[in-house]
């Protein structure tokens, strides 16, 4: 499962090292054309105007894929405070898809597994029934297993080795969630953030220029709008990852507790016989 979350966790720093090489890039682009564009006015207005009617005849518009799309909002918004919330969603993506793995190998086929230990204590075969939930991957057999090892003293111990080591076994399901919902929290915070950074910009920009006009603060407003959108992005994509994994621990739970249930049924019979 470690190999899995850092497999994720790389693939999420390769992506942020490409946008921000993409912002770099996207920079040098604008700083060469402003710079064109101020040799062009210093040409006569004849040669101007017969460059722009030759750029119009060789360049057309094309369509942006929106993969080009998200790049360009990505860099628009800010690559400060962009990167911070893209880092939460790779590290909440990354952790949420090693408990995903985690939890559906954790699922037990319960009935089949009662089954199979009950057919053992009925021959007397104590051992074939550890050895039954020994090779039987899964928290619910782990259980078993804790409890099968204090048959011998009893219905009541065994019931209370299973209620200890079921809550064990919950802290197992349940690890690496705080994280996720950490991330949750985190990225509409970053977000909110960026828009008040870019309203301070724009409110910045009104009082170099000396008067409101849209030229003036449209710069700022973006920033503080993208920065939001995509905090609130990140935050709605882990929380559908994070009320997923909660139905899945509440599942494996619920199994794991009508399945004790019926493991102290079956050590009670098993002792009655005895």
């Amino acid at each position: 499962m470690k190999k899995v979350l850092a497999l994720v966790m790389a693939l999420g720093v390769f992506s942020l090292t490409s946008f921000s090489q993409e912002n770099v890039e996207a920079n040098q682009d604008s700083a060469t054309t402003e710079a064109v564009a101020q040799n062009d006015s210093t040409q006569a207005p004849e040669a101007v105007a017969e460059a722009e009617t030759t750029s119009e005849e060789v360049f057309t518009p094309e369509e942006k894929g929106f993969h080009q799309v998200i790049k360009e909002k990505f860099i628009e918004g800010g690559a400060g405070f962009m990167a911070l919330v893209l880092i939460c969603l790779i590290l909440g993506v990354a952790i949420s898809i090693e408990r995903i793995l985690y939890l559906n190998l954790a699922t037990t086929n319960t009935k089949k597994l009662l089954e199979n230990i009950e057919a053992a204590l009925e021959k007397g075969d104590e051992e074939a029934a550890k050895e039954i939930c020994r090779n039987t991957p899964g928290p619910v057999a782990s259980i078993f297993y804790q409890g099968l090892t204090r048959l011998a003293d009893g219905p009541e111990m065994v019931e209370k080795t299973v209620a200890s080591y079921g809550s064990v076994q919950m802290g197992l399901l349940e690890k690496g969630l705080t994280w996720v919902s950490l991330c949750i929290g985190l990225a509409p915070s970053l977000g909110f953030l960026g828009t008040v950074v870019g309203m301070i910009q724009a409110f910045d920009d009104i009082a170099v220029a000396g008067e409101m006009s849209p030229t003036v603060v449209a710069g700022g407003i973006k920033v503080a709008l993208l920065t939001t959108v995509g905090g609130l992005i990140v935050a709605m994509i882990l929380q559908v990852f994070y009320n997923y994994l909660l139905s899945k621990i509440d599942d494996l739970t619920t199994d794991m507790e009508d399945s004790s249930i019926s493991l102290v049924d079956m050590v009670v019979k098993y002792n009655a016989k005895k």
